[in-house]
């Protein structure tokens, strides 16, 4: 998706929208090492103390920039690998070993962000500014639950996030595109569509099938935007019912998009051994390759094929988003414009 040129709220969404969480990579991306992460308009670094307590800093050195990520770390620390200037977690410069007692010392130079771990995932609450404390993470039941079990799959596809959104809340796609699928091959070709408020945002289904193929997609927010929808599965699946997908997805940078899709059933006791074992011996590769049909044909879309579109009634849940999407954009460039005054 190319950025409208000179249109501040696009420039907003392409970044991704600020206060709010965003899922920036899994958990095991981050171990003793510091890493670098390109994510939501900026370079992030993340690292972990010995306890495995997680932070991130915009990845910049406040003395001449060179990237922390190339660092040490020193705890709840991490010394720049160019001159050794130490930076807190938090942000402040606790020690320059090249000119002891300068200004840099104590100052807060360096943005900080909050993190969190859930669901095999980090998060980053993406703040306009440094808040001393985030909202909570409120994510859906199906990743926090005891009575569900989740599996994450995570990729990195070339191309605007919002084309993934775009994908995500487009049901009739699976009927066509995914049609060979073992869970995506039955039901209507054709389908009228509604659009249904919920307490958190809105489900976008088709109008007299339910539980047959691809048949609905849920966009909710609650302090972090995320999306749901379910598969019916053959009795061959397992036990635990309809299949579940939560996604997530992040903007890495221009042309390149992080997307988390978790894999839920809710199953307990032995039929939720069962379930992991089947996922893991015969389901998961088929997971892969419905993936691998959605990313395909994404990733060979022009950049400005959002700009020549001739949409119908299948798309009115992408046009309520795209809609909700700006009208948020807006509010936050007011907000900006208003501080600023």
């Amino acid at each position: 998706m190319r950025t409208v040129a000179n249109d501040p709220v696009d420039a907003v969404l392409a970044a991704g929208l600020k206060d709010l969480w965003y899922p920036i990579c899994p958990s095991g991306f981050v171990a003793e090492r510091p890493v670098s992460l390109r994510r939501l308009g900026r370079k992030f670094v993340l690292w972990r103390e010995a306890s495995g307590k997680l932070h991130a800093l915009e990845d910049h050195c406040p003395h001449r920039g060179a990237p922390l990520s190339k660092g040490i770390v020193l705890g709840d620390r991490i010394a720049c690998g160019y001159h050794g200037v130490q930076v807190r977690f938090d942000g402040v410069v606790t020690s320059v070993p090249g000119s002891p007692g300068c200004k840099l010392e104590g100052a807060k130079a360096t943005r900080s962000f909050h993190v969190q771990e859930a669901a095999g995932a980090i998060f980053l609450y993406n703040a306009s500014k440094d808040v001393d404390q985030p909202p909570p993470l409120e994510l859906p039941p199906e990743l926090t639950a005891p009575e569900y079990s989740n599996f994450l799959c995570y990729a990195e596809w070339n191309g605007d996030y919002r084309y993934v959104l775009d994908n995500v809340l487009d049901p009739m796609h699976g009927t066509f595109l995914h049609k060979q699928s073992h869970s995506m091959a039955e039901g209507e070709s054709t389908a009228a569509f509604r659009v249904r408020d919920t307490d958190t945002g809105f489900v976008f289904e088709k109008e007299g099938q339910r539980g047959v193929n691809f048949d609905w997609t849920e966009y909710a927010e609650t302090g972090i935007q995320w999306m749901r929808l379910e598969i019916p599965y053959p009795k061959t699946g397992g036990p635990g019912g309809n299949f579940i997908i939560i996604g997530g997805y992040a903007p890495m940078e221009e042309g390149a998009t992080a997307v988390f899709f978790w894999r839920v059933r809710k199953v307990e006791g032995w039929q939720r051994d069962t379930w992991r074992f089947l996922y893991k011996n015969r389901l998961e590769a088929r997971h892969w390759h419905v993936l691998e049909q959605d990313r395909e044909i994404l990733e060979a879309m022009e950049p400005d094929a959002n700009q020549r579109e001739m949409l119908y009634q299948h798309d009115m849940g992408i046009v309520r988003l795209r809609r909700h999407l700006r009208g948020l954009a807006k509010a936050q460039i007011a907000a900006a414009e208003e501080k600023t005054a």
